[in-house]
């Protein structure tokens, strides 16, 4: 089957589209995934940023930055009015890509009053927020009959020692639900507790934050593996991707930095199955973990947006997930090519650490641990080279500080 030419006229050129966020995040490679991706299609792509020097902002392919910094505490009218002024600055009716849960629930539950500047999916305006819930999501599985790693919501200490007791340590922590994770976080990302110990250190006596323990299921028994898709009208998938997350950092917790496109037909019939029950349309990015002892994959998260790692996906007519979300929402085709196999995703910065926990671990190098001519870069572009630069400069800032903090603590100039 031919591969879609680069300039073939895929996308409709005169809707613009408008990377939305909520929370401050500027070092995030799917954003820039987001504007490289409809930019090169010929799509004019305006941004909203932290600052006018994020990565983001200095890509070639972004028309407009509007630096509108938002920390998730703000009152959600605040959000939607600033959302407005964006949209009727732009002008023309836009496809709005949301990057994070939060801006993912915001366009939803206000659709009818967004509906002015933008073009939005017909999804349930509940819905986005009970599928990023923990525990919402959780439930909705047990009422679904769809596998996941077993769940328990504590909001004492005696029922979190009864909850790591009951699953058995380590244990997975991570909080409960959307936009508390900015206003009241009872962890900085999923993390694992290794004994009980660990676990009550983390928390001060009396009312926990809004918290959510997950059963862990081993590394020798589980792979980790994500479904990207978009739906339209209905919950019917215009693209469903699979593909198998080869590493992560924090190591087998956090973020995907390396991965590779593999078609799954048992998991991409799952994943479309859930979004037509459930009636979800909208881009979407599913976490499961297949657990060996049980031969089940289990959904352990389902971001009702847009994936980090997404341009690891396309079809072999170019169409990735945002692709076919601008294509839908504008009235066009999505063509329903079979996936591109082979494609390998690389966060550069910090699959680095990751290789080095992998290899603390294992004592030997993880494998694709070169890259390949398919290999995907959330940074690294020839003909984009700014954001590379950019993201260089602040991960090593990061660092420098996190380093100072380490050598001005009590103690740290002898460890050091």
């Amino acid at each position: 089957m031919r591969r879609r030419a680069p300039d073939d006229p895929l996308l409709d050129p005169t809707v613009p589209a408008l990377l939305a966020k909520v929370g401050g995040y500027p070092q995030h490679h799917g954003g820039l995934g987001v504007v490289r991706s409809l930019g090169r299609a010929g799509v004019t792509v305006h941004a909203v940023v932290e600052d006018r020097f994020t990565p983001v902002a200095l890509s070639r392919h972004l028309s407009r930055a509007f630096v509108r910094p938002t920390t998730g505490l703000e009152r959600q009218d605040v959000l939607v009015a600033a959302l407005l002024g964006i949209g009727r600055a732009v002008g023309a009716p836009c496809v709005p890509v949301p990057t994070d849960d939060e801006a993912a629930i915001l366009l939803a539950e206000h659709a009818e009053a967004l509906s002015e500047c933008f073009l939005l999916p017909r999804v349930s305006p509940g819905l986005p927020r009970l599928l990023a819930g923990k525990a919402s999501l959780h439930a909705l599985c047990e009422q679904l009959g769809v596998a996941s790693p077993r769940t328990r919501a504590p909001v004492t200490r005696d029922e979190l020692v009864d909850a790591g007791r009951e699953l058995g340590f380590p244990v997975v922590l991570k909080n409960r639900d959307p936009w508390t994770r900015l206003r009241d976080p009872a962890v900085g990302g999923t993390t694992a507790v290794r004994d009980e110990r660990g676990l009550l250190d983390r928390f001060a006596p009396g009312v926990l934050p809004p918290l959510l323990v997950q059963e862990y299921i081993p590394r020798e028994w589980a792979e980790d593996w994500i479904t990207h898709l978009y739906c339209g009208d209905g919950g019917e998938p215009r693209v469903a991707f699979t593909g198998l997350k080869l590493r992560s950092w924090p190591p087998h917790a956090g973020v995907t930095t390396r991965a590779v496109a593999l078609t799954n037909p048992t998991l991409a019939k799952l994943a479309a199955d859930l979004c037509r029950r459930i009636g979800y349309s909208g881009a979407a990015d599913l976490d499961w973990r297949y657990d060996r002892r049980d031969e089940r994959y289990k959904l352990v998260d389902f971001n009702p947006r847009t994936g980090a790692q997404f341009r690891l996906f396309e079809n072999v007519d170019g169409v990735d997930v945002v692709r076919a979300m601008h294509l839908d929402l504008t009235g066009r085709d999505v063509p329903s090519g079979p996936q591109a196999e082979g494609r390998v995703f690389v966060a550069g910065q910090l699959d680095l650490p990751s290789v080095m926990a992998w290899l603390r671990e294992e004592r030997r190098l993880p494998p694709g641990l070169l890259p390949g001519p398919e290999t995907e870069r959330a940074w690294l572009s020839a003909e984009d080279p700014l954001p590379a630069a950019a993201e260089t400069v602040r991960f090593l800032g990061a660092v420098a500080r996190r380093v100072g903090r380490a050598v001005r603590a009590p103690g740290g100039a002898r460890r050091v």
